[in-house]
């Protein structure tokens, strides 16, 4: 919309007519849009006036425009509590659902840990875990602090030093058999770099499933993000944007760092194949469980919240 002097005259000759006209009532930088818009759409309505129908519907899309307040974002919260584990369900390999063996997910000054102490495991023994969130999601965003500390477990996989991450899309453990190791879902990678060398986080592994990229189904386990490597015991916040079947964003520190679509079961796993027969056939996730991992190597999670995103705009009408 043109900027309308006090006086009411158009600076743009109103939308490039080339008369000059008189405006019905002031339109100053103080003025609300909403306002000015329906000032100025008098002003075109005025039986002196001739101007063209484009101008009108201009005018009057800017007005509508201004009348329409943008949409609030769903508030923040957290699923972790910072005092216990209210509202999670850990399912370890070996272990019954529930069965926190060893208290191996505990928590410690407001800190969510992964903790393996010596007489619980003298060895790692391929018990990998993860903690299930008692509520499925779609559409969110996720935001996750993590740390690694110490050294891993005697016997740990030489890949699991320093490597953790969260399960999206995931499925319900308690059909999980005895000792199934890892859940069908999409995992978000964690993992610390070395002393030396580069090791990117917020990477993208996929047991039970493939996804999407650049238009082709993309089936290797993992693949890297372009994050750069975190050392130490330093605090990482990793963000995960969830938008159902359709799109994934991995993103540290603002900038999106790893980007797929499609999350869906894999029909060449055995175990996803079931879960697709007892889906009716569909592959696509686009929803499921959200779960923490326990991969051999201490790990502590200060922060795990959620963001719900709303339905799109067409999926609401």
């Amino acid at each position: 919309m043109p900027v309308l002097s006090a006086r009411g005259q158009s600076p743009s000759m109103a939308f490039g007519h080339s008369k000059s006209f008189a405006f019905h009532g002031s339109c100053t930088p103080g003025t609300s849009s909403l306002r000015c818009g329906r000032l100025f759409v008098h002003s075109l309505l005025s039986p002196r006036r001739g101007l063209p129908i484009a101008c009108l519907c201009a005018a009057v899309g800017a007005m509508l425009v201004a009348a329409v307040p943008a949409r609030a974002e769903q508030p923040w919260r957290p699923l972790f509590n910072g005092k216990d584990l209210t509202g999670w369900t850990p399912k370890i390999r070996g272990e019954k659902v529930g069965d926190n063996y060893g208290n191996t997910f505990r928590v410690e000054d407001g800190v969510l840990k992964v903790v393996y102490d010596r007489d619980t495991y003298p060895t790692f023994g391929e018990k990998f875990g993860h903690l299930f969130h008692e509520e499925t999601f779609s559409r969110y965003r996720l935001r996750i602090d993590y740390r690694f500390t110490g050294e891993q477990c005697p016997g740990g996989p030489g890949w699991a030093v320093r490597n953790s991450g969260v399960m999206l899309h995931g499925e319900n453990p308690a059909g999980m058999a005895l000792a199934q190791d890892f859940p069908a879902s999409i995992e978000v990678q964690f993992l610390g770099g070395a002393a030396t060398g580069e090791r990117t986080t917020a990477n993208l592994c996929t047991p039970g499933t493939n996804v999407v990229m650049a238009g082709k189904l993309f089936t290797p386990h993992c693949t890297s993000s372009s994050s750069k490597t975190y050392r130490g015991d330093q605090w990482v916040t990793i963000e995960v944007e969830v938008d159902g079947a359709t799109r994934i964003r991995h993103r540290i520190d603002g900038q999106t760092v790893l980007e797929y679509e499609q999350p869906q079961l894999d029909e060449r796993d055995g175990h996803a194949k079931e879960l697709i027969a007892a889906r009716g056939g569909e592959k696509l996730l686009a929803g499921g469980t959200i779960s923490l991992q326990s991969e051999s190597h201490p790990v502590e999670f200060r922060r795990v919240e959620i963001q719900l995103l709303d339905e799109p705009a067409a999926a609401a009408r």
